[in-house]
Formats: C-alpha cells, sequence, structure tokens
C-alpha cells in the first residue's frame, strides 16, 4: 500500500512539474514581456524535487509536522490557482458596455517592429469596440520599458491608426511603468481631456498633465 501511494504521489508530482513547465514555456513564446514566466519555472523545480524526494524515499524521513506543512502549502497553492484561473476563464469572453466616454488599453511589451502578440490580441479587441462605437475616446497606457525602443503608448498609438482608428480618439498616456500606475494616470488623462476646455494654453491638457502628480492618488 506504501509504495503504491508511494508511486501515485511520485507520478503526481512529476506531473505536475511537466505541467508548470509547459505553461512557463507557453508564455515565455508569447513575448509578452512578462518575466513571471521564471516563476513557473521555479514552481516546476519545487514539483520535481518533491518527485524526487517520493520516488527515493526521503520523503518518509521528514518529520511529520513538515510532512504536513508541505501539503498544506501545495494544496493551498493550488486552490488558489484553480480559483484564479477558474475568475479568468470564466471572463475570457465578457464584453463591456458599448458607447462608454472612454476606454484604457493597458500596455504590454512593444519591439521596434510593432506591439507584442498579447499586445495585438488586446488592441486588435480595442479596435473592434472603437469602430462599433464611434463616439468612444481610447486612451493607451505603458511607458517605455528598458527593453522597449519607444513608450509602449506610442506603439499602441500607432497600431490602432494603421487599424482604422481615427488620430483624434487616440490619446497617449506614456509616464506609466505598472498597471496599478496605468490605472491611476490613464483615468487622469481622462479627466485632463474632460475639463481641456477650461484650461489656459495652446495645449492645456499637456500642461494640467505636467503639473498634476497622478502618484499622489496611490496614497
Amino acid at each position: 500500500m506504501k509504495t503504491m501511494a508511494r508511486q501515485i504521489g511520485t507520478v503526481l508530482c512529476m506531473a505536475l512539474a511537466l505541467l508548470s513547465a509547459f505553461y512557463a514555456f507557453a508564455v515565455m513564446k508569447t513575448h509578452s514581456g512578462t518575466g513571471f514566466w521564471k516563476v513557473w519555472l521555479v514552481i516546476a523545480a519545487v514539483f520535481a524535487l518533491l518527485a524526487v524526494g517520493i520516488a527515493a524515499n526521503w520523503w518518509v524521513a521528514l518529520p511529520r509536522i513538515i510532512r504536513g506543512v508541505i501539503i498544506a502549502v501545495v494544496c493551498i497553492g493550488i486552490a488558489i490557482f484553480g480559483t484564479v484561473e477558474g475568475c479568468i476563464i470564466s471572463n475570457m469572453h465578457a464584453r463591456g458596455d458599448q458607447h462608454l466616454d472612454y476606454v484604457v488599453v493597458l500596455g504590454a511589451q512593444v519591439r521596434k517592429s510593432g506591439p507584442s502578440k498579447a499586445l495585438r490580441y488586446r488592441l486588435d479587441t480595442a479596435a473592434d469596440y472603437l469602430r462599433n462605437s464611434p463616439d468612444t475616446i481610447c486612451i493607451v497606457s505603458g511607458g517605455k520599458g528598458a527593453n522597449e525602443p519607444f513608450p509602449e503608448a506610442q506603439g499602441m498609438a500607432d497600431y490602432l491608426k494603421a487599424h482604422g482608428i481615427e488620430e483624434g480618439r487616440i490619446l497617449q498616456e506614456s509616464k506609466s511603468k505598472t498597471t496599478q500606475e496605468n490605472i491611476v494616470n490613464g483615468t487622469a488623462v481622462g479627466i485632463l481631456d474632460r475639463i481641456h476646455p477650461m484650461l489656459p494654453g495652446p495645449n492645456p491638457c499637456d500642461t494640467a498633465w505636467g503639473s498634476y502628480n497622478p502618484g499622489r492618488s496611490l496614497s
């Protein structure tokens, strides 16, 4: 019975290791610019070590409390992953309300050749929405990363214009470095655009943005 349990544990951990490694390489191959795929490689290595430990009978040599903690951590991790993935998958085909005043498109990796594959999917969806909502203004939000030739907002705006979206309907926010900054700064650009007629100067929106510190909204 113990031998069968050890075999099942070994196979299960190896399967989880292979799935984690496959997912890591799948994320890496999208060339989205995120380094999170490395986390999945670490998870794959942990499951592989567990498989080796169980197969070599190292597992039974561990104190029972340590084994309990490891099992609890693994089970909690699987439960959290399953819950998050379930929420993502269940909303993959969700559609927002049409004819909104503004939509914000968050940035991702851009290259000299244009947006990455993941970002193109995002922009294609945004372009479809904008064609069906001709009065909606699009705010593209994303700064310039160390491995990017220009700000993500610039690359996104160029892509949308190349796919038939009028330049006057696109506002660029190129200061953000994180998702939280994308949301805060993108919202601020929409607010400044609304009050644009009340501001002085030849480029009042740019002037107001220069004197506005969106980081204060994070506190």
